[in-house]
C-alpha cells in the first residue's frame, strides 16, 4: 500500500520508492497529488487483498470500469463500453457480468472482475496483494494463471505479495523472502527454493517441505 501511496493519512514512510521504466525514473514518495494521480492506474495498478476491497458495493462492475476509463484515459461512452467488454472477456467473464453488483459475484468471479479493473488502463506494473485470499485451491490456480498470462502478454511487471510460498515458487520468476520488513533472501525462484542461503529462508522452506 506504500507503493501506490494508499496508506492512511499521517502514516510515516521513510526512504525512497523508486519507479524505473526505460529512461523514466521517479521517486514515488515525493510525487505531488497531481503527478501521483496521473501515475496511478497508468503506470502501476493494484489488486488489493480480498476482491471486495476493489469495489464499492452499490456500484455495478461496469460503473467501476467506465469511471476509471473516463477519468484516466478520457474515453467516450462508446469506447468505454467496448473496452469494458474486452476487459471482461480477457479474464474469462461474459459481458453480462458488467451489469452485476459485487455481491452478486462469487469469490472467484469478483477476483476476475478485480483483475479486469486493474488492467483497464494498461499499466506497466501490477501489484497483487494476497490476491488468492479466501479462494479455493482450484480458483487460486486459475487466478494466478490469469495474472501471469496477462503480465506476459502485455509485457507488464507483476509483483505478488503472498504467504503461500509453494504458489509463489510455481508462478514467479524470482522470489524475495522478507522477515520483519527486511529482504533476507532474493533470486530466481528455483535457487531460493532449492538452495536458500539465509537461515530464516532455510527454515521457511524446510517447514513447507515437512508439511504432510
Amino acid at each position: 500500500m506504500a507503493i501506490p501511496r494508499l496508506l492512511p493519512a499521517g502514516t510515516n514512510v521513510s526512504g525512497e520508492i523508486v519507479y524505473e521504466n526505460g529512461e523514466e525514473r521517479l521517486n514515488i514518495a515525493e510525487l505531488d497529488d497531481h503527478s501521483l494521480s496521473a501515475w496511478r492506474w497508468r503506470r502501476v495498478s493494484l489488486v488489493p487483498q480480498g476482491a471486495m476491497n476493489s469495489f464499492t458495493p452499490h456500484l455495478t462492475v461496469e460503473r467501476h470500469i467506465t469511471e476509471t476509463l473516463s477519468y484516466h484515459l478520457a474515453l467516450n461512452s462508446k469506447e468505454r463500453s467496448a473496452r469494458s467488454r474486452e476487459l471482461m472477456s480477457s479474464v474469462g467473464l461474459d459481458a453480462s457480468f458488467l451489469a452485476r453488483y459485487p455481491h452478486e459475484l462469487s469469490g472467484g468471479q469478483k477476483q476476475r472482475a478485480a483483475l479486469a479493473l486493474s488492467l483497464s488502463c494498461e499499466p506497466d506494473f501490477l501489484l497483487a496483494d494476497e490476491p488468492t485470499t479466501a479462494l479455493d485451491v482450484i480458483t487460486q490456480k486459475e487466478t494466478l494463471e490469469m495474472m501471469t498470462a496477462a503480465a506476459r502478454t502485455r509485457g507488464m511487471g507483476l509483483l505478488l505479495v503472498t504467504h503461500d510460498l509453494p504458489l509463489a515458487a510455481v508462478f514467479c520468476d524470482s522470489l524475495m523472502v522478507m522477515k520483519d520488513g527486511v529482504i533476507v533472501e532474493s533470486g530466481p525462484s528455483k535457487d531460493v527454493c532449492g538452495h536458500p542461503k539465509d537461515a530464516y529462508a532455510k527454515r521457511l522452506i524446510e517447514a513447507v517441505r515437512e508439511m504432510p
